[in-house]
């Protein structure tokens, strides 16, 4: 599973490279302990105009579907299994429409060794950015005005699949990567394969895993108060 990362750019460097034509004018800052109900930019193409518009909107971790009656169960849907989401309620519309990548540094897990929990972070090694495949949801709070901007939340969710390789021996559940090559069909909300899309992916994701590099960092970054790059520091 991921359940923090760290995005230490929030995604301006990737406006070239994915081909962004709009930028959200509240993007947050960077982060190098994300939790999930933490708000980080993502990138999604709308379907309202034709061609769709590729955009980098500020969203909310925790799928929180239109049908909610409130967006705390957006707390318990920060991860999806990939295998699973074409059958599941809460992100089956999700997935035939609305697909997002979410630009990250790199991402924490945690391994247990003699019952303690040990914190990895996982990152390339080279540098470069890390896309995860996600889904995002719009949520209208029917509590505010029509003509309140706070009234709809956007919010997503980080699909995960089977580890591979040395993310194995950390965890047994890795984000679903997915490469620029893969991005445009990912994202792509006209798409009527969204099956051969989903399985694309979820092959394609190991092929990432060699670039990764992991090592172990602070327990710090447990507490969800600590934000520093000196969390991503390794240790040991």
């Amino acid at each position: 599973m991921c359940g923090r990362f760290v995005v230490a750019n929030p995604g301006a460097e990737l406006v070239d490279a994915l081909r962004v034509d709009l930028e959200g004018d509240d993007l947050p800052e960077p982060s190098y302990n994300v939790a999930p109900t933490a708000r980080v930019a993502i990138v999604l193409d709308s379907a309202k105009t034709e061609p769709p518009t590729r955009r980098l909107e500020a969203a909310r971790w925790g799928l929180v579907p239109a049908w909610a009656k409130d967006p705390s169960v957006g707390a318990r849907a920060f991860n999806a299994r990939a295998e699973d989401v074409e059958d599941k309620p809460m992100f089956r519309q999700a997935l035939i429409k609305r697909r997002a990548v979410i630009p990250a540094s790199g991402y924490y897990e945690w391994k247990t060794e003699a019952g303690v929990k040990i914190p990895h972070y996982v990152h390339p090694a080279d540098g470069s950015p890390m896309l995860f495949a996600g889904l995002y949801e719009w949520w209208k709070d029917s509590a505010k005005a029509a003509d309140d901007p706070s009234r709809w939340l956007l919010s997503f969710t980080i699909l995960t699949r089977d580890a591979v390789g040395e993310l194995g021996s950390v965890h047994d559940r890795m984000p679903l990567f997915v490469d620029l090559d893969h991005a445009d069909a990912w994202l792509d909300p006209t798409t009527d394969n969204v099956g051969d899309v989903l399985d694309a992916a979820i092959d394609a994701a190991p092929a990432i895993v060699p670039s990764l590099e992991v090592y172990v960092v602070d327990r710090a970054v447990g507490n969800t108060r600590n934000d520093s790059p000196a969390l991503i520091e390794p240790i040991g």
